[in-house]
């Protein structure tokens, strides 16, 4: 119990084992996403990399950080908070990521020494998955003051592959007949030390994103660093778009 301070009323913390939750919105995002296949593609294109994950199945790490930026997190660490959500945690217990838990189960039990009592994988354990996904070769040639987009990692490229299922599956369900495209770079301010410095003055990181208008989905994406112009290689983007 907190006490009360300057104005008259008071905290009162009464232990309960209900399983409530205040994101009680994300299993209907999870259950989209099981009906869309989108679980069983990540796995399909990801599962001949042979990434380090630390017994964790790749369909779980991504859906734990799709959930997480759905959910408004600003950083990794943010999935502690998740962890503590009770009743979104009993939901996933019984559910899994992907739709097929008994499977999912038992092919994230060989990966564990002892068993695992965690919904969501720990911040430590993604941030080194998420090394996998970065071209050590080409991440030498970012220097400030010259626009350089590194190519991407076959593990990337492969994860690149997921989107266009999820339009397939967006125009199978809400079929378009024109394909207007949008394109934009957002400036994203960052306080990371390895960031580069935008036109602004600020270290940022500028990603570039198509919107097909029609269907409101993002088609394609390029993370790029804070100083590469936003009409650089656009047409290289909207090729790969088409």
């Amino acid at each position: 119990m907190l006490k009360q301070g300057v104005l008259p009323f008071s905290y009162e913390c009464e232990p309960t084992e209900s399983g409530m939750t205040a994101l009680a919105g994300l299993p209907a995002y999870l259950e989209l996403a099981t009906v869309a296949k989108l679980p069983d593609s990540i796995q399909h294109y990801l599962e001949g990399c042979h990434l380090k994950k630390q017994g964790w199945m790749d369909t779980q790490i991504i859906m734990s950080l799709i959930l997480l930026n759905i959910a408004g997190g600003d950083c990794v660490d943010d999935l502690r908070i998740l962890e503590r959500d009770e009743g979104l945690v009993k939901v996933l217990q019984r559910v899994g990521f992907s739709g097929h838990p008994r499977k999912e189960r038992r092919e994230q039990a060989r990966g564990w020494r002892k068993e695992c009592q965690r919904a969501f994988p720990s911040p430590p354990v993604v941030f080194r998955y998420l090394k996998n996904f970065v071209n050590e070769e080409t991440e030498q040639k970012r220097v400030m003051g010259q626009a350089y987009i590194p190519a991407p990692n076959a593990a990337l490229a492969a994860l690149g592959r997921v989107n266009p299922d999820l339009l397939r599956f967006a125009q199978k369900h809400s079929p378009q007949t024109k394909a207007t495209l949008e394109m934009d770079a957002s400036i994203v301010e960052t306080s990371k030390q390895e960031a580069l410095f935008s036109y602004q003055g600020s270290q940022s990181y500028q990603p570039l994103s198509l919107r097909w208008a029609e269907q409101d989905w993002v088609t394609y994406s390029q993370f790029r660093d804070g100083n590469v112009p936003a009409s650089y290689q656009n047409l290289e983007v909207f090729q790969i778009t088409f």
